[in-house]
């Protein structure tokens, strides 16, 4: 496992401490309080899905519960987020799996392994598309779904960026300190295209307008895409 710091260390933590349940709703949206849920996945009774990114896993214990998976996978690379998701839903296994590891080396060894991948504002948005993008690919069967929602533009309103760059943003290390950690916020054409090269094909992109208008309000881009068959 990484020995780098965990910046996600304090990520959920207040509301693991007052809500432990599972979640009822499943949104997609940054505010997390409207527009459309699990069904964006499609049926996926008895599919083998995939969460990068899980963090605490609501998002998978969700589907675990109220969708009918074979399995839902929720992976994350945090120790802390892992910690978290373990106290909280490691009941719900088998049904649900709570997996610590990077994104794509996870990804890179499951080669036809999923039949569902999506992030919420997940591995998606950390990771290298470079990366992810290809592996999400190699680990879903042929005709496999990947469902991902991210940052239609930086919080505070400042455009996404036109070329597949990331950008720094501010992050705390476990003992509290300062630091940034990479985030890709990008335009929807580039989504398209690093899709495209990836391998996926009926790629769309949605853009859900924010509920709310404050410095941290963001709309959101919900990219849907089928891997080649």
């Amino acid at each position: 496992m990484t020995t780098t710091t965990d910046l996600w260390h304090h990520f959920g933590r207040t509301r693991a401490e007052r809500d432990r349940a599972v979640p009822d709703a499943f949104h997609w949206i940054w505010s997390q309080d409207s527009g459309p849920g699990s069904e964006v996945l499609g049926d996926l009774t008895g599919k083998v899905v995939a969460d990068l990114g899980a963090g605490a896993a609501r998002h998978a214990a969700h589907l675990a519960t109220h969708r009918t998976p074979a399995r839902v996978d929720a992976v994350d690379a945090s120790p802390a987020q892992h910690a978290m998701a373990t106290d909280l839903y490691g009941h719900l296994a088998p049904r649900l799996r709570i997996v610590r590891s990077d994104a794509v080396k996870h990804l890179r060894t499951q080669a036809g392994s999923y039949d569902v991948l999506y992030s919420v504002f997940g591995a998606v948005d950390f990771t290298d598309p470079y990366e992810l993008l290809p592996a999400a690919a190699t680990a879903l069967r042929p005709g496999g779904l990947l469902a991902f929602s991210t940052l239609a533009h930086y919080l505070g309103g400042t455009p996404a960026e036109a070329d597949v760059v990331p950008a720094d943003i501010p992050a705390k290390t476990p003992d509290g300190e300062t630091t940034t950690m990479r985030r890709w916020v990008l335009q929807e054409n580039l989504w398209d295209k690093q899709l495209d090269a990836s391998g996926f094909t009926g790629i769309s992109v949605e853009r859900l307008l924010s509920t709310s208008d404050t410095p941290r309000s963001a709309d959101t881009l919900l990219v849907r895409a089928v891997r080649q068959v």
